[in-house]
């Protein structure tokens, strides 16, 4: 069955805490929905607020190859007439060839919160409807807090639809707008409007109760063939049905036809460039395009899954756009690692002896506090040394590092570093803007004259996590450090109770590893290794 998606991430996803997208936010992500094949893109209120006002300015140049680019706004006032009402005519302006306008279902939210008659709020729904049809625009009528008014009033609640219908709606959407319905009653509700209203039934829920995405199923199993959502759950207080979820179900799970399985390949990558607009992470748990969502810990569960990845996965993560990974830690078996390495042809580089040893290391490490799920870069470098065991391009003679401040002045900071590098000695002493950056320069300088390719490797992010906070400020503390060559980005990981110790480790790790790389070229290695990351 035919089920056609409405986007509300631009509009409501963007009334959630901490989402705020510019007006060229908002311009790129209708494009890139667009090109996902959403059928209506609703892009926010144009008598709201000034920026959406200017998107839907700048958006009539969009050429939009599929999407209907939807304007938002509610019935009209009960004092104004409807051709003379802000709020419509705005709508009309946007120049949007469909409109989505709520009105109240309840009739506790008429008489109490607008304060007028519920005859008078039946003919402001039908007036306001009769007059974007008779401006040529397609209609979705969003019913406001309709399941709450239909278990408070049915017998209202269905004439509030019937006046939109009337006036020529082209969708009665229901929308269960403070999402506390329960699945079970939400559907006994849609099977009642489903068999007194012919056309298309939408369906509009929110995730106050967690069922956000169960409710828009259990309505579409009802008969709803309209489902309304955003993109990642964005949304006012919980937030909003995850569109993300809705479209893989219905597709991959359900056999309906949203996107269409071309296009249901672009779900995860849409998904993430939209969180990076929205500047806030992808739960990385999150169903379907979450960077976890097909992500394998356990030995037991990567054993099965290198035999069969059925046994641990309910699709195939290529379906969504996904892939499929294996992690470790303490809890891995020998699978975890030779899943790594078999992958890509590198088993037989490896020994049973050698891999168990690679294990047990690998338990060892997340024992003492490491976690390499994150530190990919740390995991290959082990790799790496373990089928080069003999390599060793340079050995730490000593590093010290102090850093001094006198009065009000700012502090400077002063390192040391001693290498031995075929059988010579390398030291070099500098200044830096703090400790971290003062031992990175001396080591480079130390390696340069050796390794000049080593200057391209450079830190993009640093984070502290104390592991134990029992023993106060003498703690141990787990340090991940993010490198970029500018051909590709790895984090490298350091546990100590001395934090400068810590950071000095994941940088030897980051170096040693950039100078593995150049000594073997072996592209297989990295493709065993590597952590698949979302850039977009």
């Amino acid at each position: 069955m035919r089920i056609w998606t409405f986007d509300t991430t631009l509009r409501d996803g963007t009334q959630g805490e901490a989402v705020s997208f510019s007006v060229e936010d908002k311009l790129q992500i209708c494009l890139k929905l667009d090109e996902l094949g959403i059928d209506y893109i609703e892009g926010g209120w144009p008598m709201s607020n000034p920026k959406d006002r200017e998107f839907f300015e700048r958006a009539r140049e969009l050429k939009l190859k599929h999407a209907k680019l939807t304007a938002f706004g509610s019935t009209r006032l009960n004092r104004n007439p409807v051709q003379k009402d802000d709020n419509v005519l705005a709508l009309v302006n946007a120049e949007t060839p469909a409109n989505s306008i709520f009105g109240k279902s309840w009739d506790l939210h008429a008489t109490r919160v607008l304060g007028i008659s519920l005859e008078d709020n039946l003919k402001i729904i039908a007036d306001t409807v009769r007059f974007l049809k008779e401006h040529g625009r397609e209609v979705i009528y969003d019913a406001e807090h309709f399941f709450d008014g239909y278990s408070n009033n049915p017998d209202y609640a269905l004439r509030t639809l019937e006046a939109a219908k009337e006036a020529g709606a082209d969708v009665l959407c229901l929308c269960d707008t403070n999402g506390g319905t329960i699945t079970p009653r939400l559907t006994e509700i849609v099977a009642d409007v489903r068999k007194r209203f012919d056309g298309i039934i939408g369906i509009h829920t929110h995730n106050d109760c967690d069922l956000a995405v169960a409710n828009a199923i259990a309505a579409v199993e009802q008969g709803a063939t309209h489902v309304q959502g955003t993109m990642n759950g964005y949304g006012e207080r919980c937030g909003n049905a995850n569109l993300c979820s809705i479209i893989a179900i219905l597709e991959a799970k359900l056999g309906h036809t949203t996107l269409g399985p071309d296009k249901l390949t672009s779900l995860t990558s849409v998904a993430h460039y939209i969180a990076e607009l929205a500047n806030l992470p992808l739960r990385s748990d999150q169903p379907f395009v979450g960077r976890s969502a097909f992500a394998h810990k356990g030995g037991v569960h990567v054993s099965a899954v290198l035999k069969e990845s059925a046994s641990y996965e309910h699709i195939k993560p290529g379906v969504v756009g996904n892939r499929q990974r294996v992690l470790l830690s303490d809890l891995s078996g020998r699978g975890n690692v030779l899943y790594k390495l078999k992958q890509h042809g590198l088993g037989e580089r490896l020994d049973d002896a050698a891999c168990r040893e690679l294990l047990d290391h690998i338990k060892q490490m997340e024992y003492e506090g490491y976690e390499l799920e994150a530190a990919e870069g740390t995991f290959e470098l082990l790799v790496r040394q373990a089928l080069q065991p003999n390599v060793s391009f340079f050995e730490v003679v000593s590093y010290e590092v102090a850093t001094r401040q006198i009065g009000n002045r700012d502090s400077t900071t002063t390192a040391a570093v001693i290498l031995r590098i075929d059988n010579g000695i390398a030291s070099h002493t500098t200044t830096g803007h703090g400790p971290m950056n003062a031992l990175d320069v001396c080591l480079r300088q130390c390696l340069a004259q050796y390794y000049p390719a080593i200057s391209n490797v450079r830190l993009t992010d640093y984070k502290v996590r104390v592991l134990d906070t029992k023993p106060g400020t003498a703690s141990k503390v787990r340090v991940l450090v993010e490198w970029s060559d500018h051909r590709r980005s790895w984090a490298t990981v350091g546990v100590s109770e001395n934090i400068l110790e810590a950071s000095w480790n994941a940088l030897l790790d980051a170096i040693r590893l950039e100078l593995m790389r150049f000594a073997d070229k072996d592209e297989s290695i990295e493709k065993a290794v590597e952590d698949y990351c979302w850039g977009v």
